[in-house]
């Protein structure tokens, strides 16, 4: 059965990896991935920061910021369309429960901050609050 949630979700995450971008903790890890990015170590006026180690070309941050705004925009429709909340929400919290481990910790917390919602923002939604509510019962069940 195919998961609409999860399909999305690394459809996203292999566009994000494939983008070029570099990661670095030490200076020959700097050097690789400046030369990857086509520049040299002394091109840091080149990039931008991306946070934890990672870096873009300055002439990839629009590129960069569009993508993201796009992955937000798709999500964002993918939970409109779904009228009664039984599939791209229902399987959307299912597996960021699971990935939280909300089974162990009944703490879904982590997995609404990792869909960028609330607690208040899915009880004002019905269809978020009852697909919210059966993908923590089927948690707890397992």
């Amino acid at each position: 059965m195919a998961n609409a949630y999860k399909e999305l979700k690394n459809k996203q995450q292999k566009e994000v990896s494939e983008f070029p971008m570099g990661f670095a903790f030490d200076d020959k890890q700097f050097a690789e991935a400046m030369e990857k990015l086509g520049l040299t170590s002394d091109d840091t006026d080149k990039v931008y920061s991306i946070g934890a180690g990672g870096f873009i070309r300055r002439t990839d941050s629009e590129a960069f910021g569009e993508m993201f705004k796009r992955h937000a925009k798709e999500r964002e429709e993918a939970i409109a369309n779904d009228a009664t909340g039984e599939g791209y929400i229902y399987e959307m919290f299912a597996y960021e429960l699971a990935n939280h481990e909300y089974g162990y910790t009944y703490d879904a917390e982590p997995a609404l901050d990792a869909l960028d919602l609330t607690f208040e923002l899915v009880n004002a939604d019905p269809r978020l609050k009852t697909a919210f509510n059966k993908a923590k019962r089927a948690q707890q069940q397992d």
